[in-house]
């Protein structure tokens, strides 16, 4: 429950300190006195936008403090608190926030620094604000849902679909990427794959290029090779003047001398006709190795060009096909992982699909539950706040997916007997429009758990007889908490437990609001005002002081 609220420099408000007690406070004053200051001030410190042009003429800074007593928040407040590290005290929770003239902004839970979206968070567990144009979130049939589901507490589970609906969609948008592409893919598969069979029936073996290469040149010189290892033989011959017939001559004169001066050289004319019968048989034996054959030659050159044509067409040596061939190969592999991976991105679309409609179907049952009751409870109060004709229903048609469900909603009346209910945006005036807005509103606060309810000239557009019930169902929400009600009706104000008096006046030249409690005389007073006008008459009063008796018995 709100107990206290300092305004400083806000608007022509210079200072002001306010306490709140239970029950129904009814606040009055005449237009543009700074009854909105008010409302400003707890949008203000309850983590509303603030605007530079809020603070005071003249000062530096707006400053706006709210006090809650902690033991009548509710659970889930408390548990908030708890859960963020901000509960200091077992008897208050403090909020305090500041605007500066520059328009920055700064925020306090108990004394610690929060963010304005954990201020609006704490907030909407403290206290509940229905503005006078409330009524205009009914012509758009867009807030009907919203107005259900809050209602019916069906926030959680219409997060829960947006979160189901997002990871759908972005599990579509990424098929539809791979779609795209698959076309490319395609392409470029079958191009991969016609390189690889390519290389795959070359069948190039290790070291093959090498060898190839030295039997073409072994092949392509085979006849000068046999003659000119021939004739190498020849030379070598023990015969017909040869290098070992000269050698042996050289060594059969040396050896008939027997001189002992020439043992090295006879050493190495031995060594040298050794070498040279070496020689002679390794040529003989090279020679006879050789052969003329054209078509092993014709082979060996076809194969060559063969590889070397495949490598000039990929553009790298001959020595790079085989790497060339494992990087084709892991490419094809990698494709079809990723046609692997489209598969199992089809399987987690599906599921995801039917997570989401599992759910959008759960909360549409939740919903259909949720609008008859509504109807029933905002038909009873239509009917006591005058119209008892009046058939209210919420009608839900399946619409296609969207991120909170696949409910097309939307709120129907029918005002008088016999006719069909038709859209409300239709058929509504605007004083029906402001009765069964403020039938929603009392209904919704009744299954809202907060214990400070706000309502800001929701009784616009009624009187007489309405004004006195619509006063009635305030009050009786004060017996369950704490109502705050900005009021221009005499009916409604007169059912206040507190009754505050809010008005300006002009000081050394500047406007400044003032809040006055009123005692019973007071309120007889500021009763007549709002009866008679400017001119409050004797009989004025006297039915100013029937009312509040009458209200107050």
């Amino acid at each position: 429950m709100l107990s206290s609220l300092s305004i400083q420099d806000l608007a022509i408000v210079d200072h002001l300190t306010l306490s709140f007690h239970s029950g129904m406070t009814v606040i009055t004053g005449e237009t543009g006195s700074g009854k909105s200051i008010l409302l400003a001030a707890l949008g203000l410190v309850l983590g509303d936008r603030a605007d530079a042009d809020s603070v005071r003429h003249g000062a530096k800074q707006a400053e706006i403090q709210a006090e809650f007593t902690y033991a009548q928040l509710t659970k889930d407040a408390q548990h908030w608190l708890q859960e963020k590290g901000y509960q200091d005290s077992q008897d208050q929770c403090w909020l305090r926030r500041v605007v500066s003239r520059s328009g920055r902004s700064r925020a306090w839970i108990n004394g610690h620094t929060c963010t304005l979206s954990e201020l609006k968070e704490l907030g909407s567990h403290l206290l509940d604000l229905h503005s006078q144009h409330a009524h205009h979130r009914l012509l758009k049939p867009d807030n009907h849902r919203v107005l259900l589901d809050e209602f019916a507490h069906l926030e959680p589970q219409v997060e829960q679909i947006r979160h189901l609906y997002r990871h759908w969609q972005q599990l579509e948008q990424r098929h539809i990427r791979r779609q795209q592409q698959e076309a490319a893919l395609a392409a470029q598969e079958q191009l991969l794959r016609y390189q690889w069979e390519e290389l795959e029936q070359l069948a190039l073996e290790a070291n093959e290029i090498e060898q190839l290469e030295a039997e073409q040149y072994q092949l392509s010189q085979a006849e000068s090779l046999i003659r000119a290892g021939e004739h190498a033989l020849k030379l070598c011959d023990q015969e017909n003047g040869g290098a070992l017939q000269a050698t042996h001559q050289a060594l059969q004169t040396l050896e008939a001398h027997q001189d002992p001066r020439l043992d090295n050289v006879l050493k190495m004319l031995q060594e040298a006709r050794i070498q040279l019968q070496e020689s002679a048989r390794e040529l003989e034996h090279y020679v006879s190795t050789l052969e003329l054959d054209p078509q092993r030659l014709h082979f060996v050159e076809q194969r060559l060009d063969q590889i070397y044509r495949i490598a000039r067409k990929h553009q790298v040596a001959v020595q790079e096909l085989p790497q060339l061939h494992a990087r084709l190969s892991r490419d094809l592999q990698q494709l079809a992982q990723e046609n692997q991976d489209s598969d199992i991105l089809e399987q987690h679309i599906k599921a995801a699909r039917a997570q989401y409609q599992q759910a959008a179907h759960q909360l549409s049952q939740a919903r259909q539950q949720a609008g008859q009751a509504l109807s029933t409870e905002v038909n009873q109060h239509l009917h006591i706040l005058g119209m008892p004709n009046a058939h209210f229903e919420v009608q839900l048609q399946t619409s296609s997916a969207t991120a909170t469900g696949t409910d097309q909603l939307e709120f129907y009346i029918a005002t008088n007997p016999g006719q069909p209910a038709k859209p409300l945006v239709r058929i509504a005036s605007g004083g029906e429009l402001s009765r069964i807005s403020l039938a929603i509103q009392v209904v919704s606060t009744q299954t809202r758990r907060t214990p400070t309810w706000v309502f800001d000239e929701v009784d616009v557009g009624i009187s007489g007889a309405t004004a006195e019930i619509v006063g009635r169902l305030l009050q009786r929400l004060g017996h369950r908490g704490q109502v705050l009600c900005i009021t221009h009706l005499p009916q409604v104000a007169a059912l206040g437990d507190q009754h505050w008096r809010i008005s300006k006046h002009v000081e050394q030249e500047e406007t400044r609001t003032q809040v006055q409690v009123l005692d019973t005389q007071g309120r007889i007073q500021e009763l007549g005002r709002l009866l008679g006008g400017i001119h409050v008459s004797d009989h004025t009063i006297a039915h100013a002081q029937a009312l509040l008796a009458t209200a107050q018995a």
